[in-house]
This record gives structure tokens, C-alpha cells and sequence, in this order.
């Protein structure tokens, strides 16, 4: 039983003793004593006076000492100023509540119900050309703890995981693997395949500033050599390769995959952290073309010469917190990969920074 409860309790027994009357519950009331008076609950004695007809000072003293003679193991001492009964709590009585939170592992959890409102956290959301930076164990801590603190606040939570396992990036491990990997795997290198994974994104990137600086040295412009270098247009070549389900590709991008999940797995192990939903923008990305494609007819978004795609920064115009001036489309960066995270009824997801 709850200190208050205990005191509560205490003083219905002692009103009907020293004035027989029963009085409910609701007329026991307590609240925080004052920091400049001694004690730690303070009894309001004002609802008290009609039954025992005596002043205000008088009759929480009467109250207090009858308090203290019968639950000394509850209340140790008290001090009065007016109508109001200051009680302080024996120090054992906190021991013992203290004890008895560090035995309820849920001591102050809300429990989830059906009712209870549905909310989505999403953390990690790596790239498969790489190892788990420290950014991502922050991500990692941040997200599972949120999603701890808000479970227990009653809430049912849903962890999610939006695994970045396409595009250029990795091409460019997929590449560097064939050109120079010579049949390695992570058995034979011992290594985890994600670390292994990235060694091959490293050396990418060496290979192709080598070629980029061999360019310049050649006469062309810094950033003609970055479009031209032979490297960069090969993975190019495989990311469409791969768009068109080339077989050889899709099986080499599905291999090299499956080592950097199993990597992954082990840091999330050794993290203790997991998700109830993975999602994979390999299986939404199409829709995020839609989208694209869509904002390009109407107007939203504009083309380039190069072909690429862009959208104007409108937060000069005044479309900031969330507003945006095209109904028909997301605002979100995120939602135009697809609709991953509108399959729950959500009232809202928060979204850890890594």
C-alpha cells in the first residue's frame, strides 16, 4: 500500500474514534506539505471542524496525536499551522516503498490496451554498402529507448527499420567486388560482412579519385573528370542494369546483401536492440517514381538537362513547419519513397536522428 493510501486510511480510524462519524475517503484530503514547514503530507482538518466542534489548531492537534500513537511505523511526528496538519513521514516508510519499486519491474508502467493509441518509431535505417557507424548505435540507443519509455507510457509501439539497399552507393561496392574482390567472402576473410562490405566501398572510392586525378592531370575540368571517370559510369551502367532486373547484377546485389545483413545482425544482437517491421527501399522505390513523375506533370517538381529532377526550396516563399502548396503530393523527403509508413492507422511516428 502507497504511503498516502496508508495515511488516508489511518485517519478515517481515527476520526470515527474520536468523533463517530465515518467519513468517505474523499473528505481525507492530503497534499504536498510546504517547503518551509517540516513534513512531507500535509492533512487539510477544515472538513473536519463541524464534527468536532473545536477550533482548527486544536483539532489537528487531537488528529495528530492520535495519528502518531496509532501508526508510529507510518508517521513519526507532525507540526501544526492552522488548520493544516503537517505529517512526517518515518524514514522506514520510505525504505519500504522504495524496496517494493525495486521489486515491480513495472513499477509506474500504464498497460496497453486495445485503446491504446498505435505509434510508430523508426531507427537505424542503414546503407548496405558500409558497417554501422557510432551514429547509428546513437540512432540505434535513441530509438530503443523511445520506444521503451513511450510503451511504457501505454502506448502500443511499433519499431521499424528502413533498410537503404539500393541505388548508386551500392554499385559501387557491388563494382569494386567484382574488379578486385577475387572470389572473397566473409568466411574466407574472417571478417563481418558488412566491415567486408565496406572495405570494397573504400577501395571504390580510392580507385575512382585515382582516375578522377589521372583526368585532371590530363587537361579536364574537375567536374567533367568526376562524371567521366570510367568507374562512375560503369557503376552507373550496373544501377540501370540493375533497374532492369538484370539477372547477374540482381544475384551479385541480393549475395552482397545477405553478408551485410548478417552483419548488421550481429551488432544489433550485441546492442540489444531489434524492430517488429524491416523495410527495404529496393521494394518502394518504384512508387517514389510515381511520385516524382507525377509532381513532374503538374509542374511541382522540374527536369534538367542532365535528366535529373529537382523541386524548388520554397521556405523563403513562407511554407515552413510542415506546410506545403501541393495537396496532391507529400511534403515529407521520406514519403516520396513509398507508402511503407502509412500501412498503420498512426496518429504519429517519430523518427530518431543518427
Amino acid at each position: 500500500m502507497e504511503i498516502a493510501s496508508k495515511i488516508t486510511t489511518a485517519v478515517q480510524a481515527v476520526i470515527e474514534e474520536l468523533y463517530g462519524v465515518q467519513v468517505p475517503e474523499k473528505m481525507v484530503q492530503l497534499q504536498e506539505t510546504r517547503a518551509e514547514f517540516e513534513g512531507q503530507l500535509t492533512l487539510v482538518v477544515f472538513p473536519f471542524l463541524k464534527m468536532s466542534k473545536k477550533a482548527p489548531e486544536a483539532t489537528a492537534q487531537e488528529i495528530g496525536d492520535q495519528l502518531v500513537a496509532k501508526v508510529p511505523e507510518v508517521i513519526s511526528k507532525f507540526n501544526v499551522i492552522k488548520g493544516f496538519l503537517n505529517l512526517v513521514i518515518n524514514p522506514a516508510q520510505w525504505i519500504e516503498l522504495l524496496e517494493s519499486i525495486q521489486q515491480n519491474p513495472t513499477f509506474g508502467f500504464t498497460p496497453v490496451t486495445e485503446e491504446s493509441p498505435l505509434v510508430m518509431i523508426e531507427y537505424s535505417s542503414p546503407n548496405t554498402n558500409k558497417p554501422l557507424h557510432l551514429g547509428h548505435v546513437r540512432n540505434n540507443l535513441l530509438g530503443w529507448a523511445l520506444a521503451n519509455v513511450m510503451q511504457a507510457n501505454g502506448n502500443k509501439v511499433v519499431k521499424t527499420n528502413i533498410v537503404n539497399d539500393r541505388g548508386i552507393h551500392i554499385c559501387k561496392s557491388m563494382l569494386a567486388w567484382l574488379k578486385w574482390g577475387n572470389g572473397e567472402t566473409p568466411e574466407t576473410s574472417g571478417k563481418k560482412g558488412d566491415h567486408l562490405i565496406g572495405d570494397y566501398y573504400v577501395a571504390f572510392d580510392k580507385h575512382y579519385r585515382e582516375e578522377v586525378k589521372e583526368l585532371v592531370a590530363q587537361g579536364m575540368d574537375e567536374e567533367q573528370a568526376k562524371q567521366e571517370a570510367p568507374l562512375i559510369k560503369e557503376a552507373h551502367e550496373m544501377l540501370v542494369k540493375w533497374e532492369q532486373n538484370d539477372p547477374e547484377v540482381r544475384a551479385l546485389w541480393k549475395k552482397m546483401n545477405e553478408w551485410v545483413y548478417a552483419g548488421f545482425d550481429e551488432t544489433y544482437k550485441a546492442l540489444g536492440v531489434s524492430f517488429d517491421k524491416i523495410y527495404y527501399e529496393s521494394e518502394t522505390y518504384l512508387e517514389g517514381k510515381e511520385k516524382v513523375e507525377e509532381g513532374l506533370q503538374k509542374g511541382f517538381f522540374y527536369r534538367r538537362e542532365d535528366g535529373s529532377r529537382w523541386y524548388q526550396c520554397l521556405h523563403d516563399a513562407g511554407y515552413r513547419n510542415g506546410q506545403t502548396p501541393f495537396p496532391g503530393l507529400p511534403h515529407r523527403q521520406d514519403d516520396l519513397r513509398g507508402g511503407q509508413r502509412t500501412e498503420l492507422p498512426l496518429p504519429g511516428a517519430l523518427y530518431p536522428l543518427g
